[in-house]
């Protein structure tokens, strides 16, 4: 066993935002922009749930728009 992360569903990519404190903003097509302002900046990470479940890249590069890291996104996926 290689010791890596299972892919992570539209439902726990959401629910790890929501936890984060980042809401829905917009929506085009299939892709949903879900936002946040912390420190005076804006984040945004790009969802797009027909892509789920998640691969580790994809994962990776959504948490880093949310200003985590994927480790980060899986401990929170174990408190939720």
């Amino acid at each position: 066993m290689s010791g890596e992360n299972p892919p992570i569903t539209c439902k726990e990519l959401k629910a790890i935002l929501v936890y984060l404190g980042f809401a829905f903003d917009t929506q085009r097509g299939s892709h949903e922009q879900w936002a946040l302002i912390k420190n005076n900046r804006k984040y945004k990470v790009t969802v797009d749930c027909p892509k789920a479940p998640f691969s580790q890249e994809l994962i990776k590069s959504m948490a880093a728009q949310a200003d985590c890291t994927k480790k980060d996104f899986y401990k929170i996926l174990k408190m939720i």
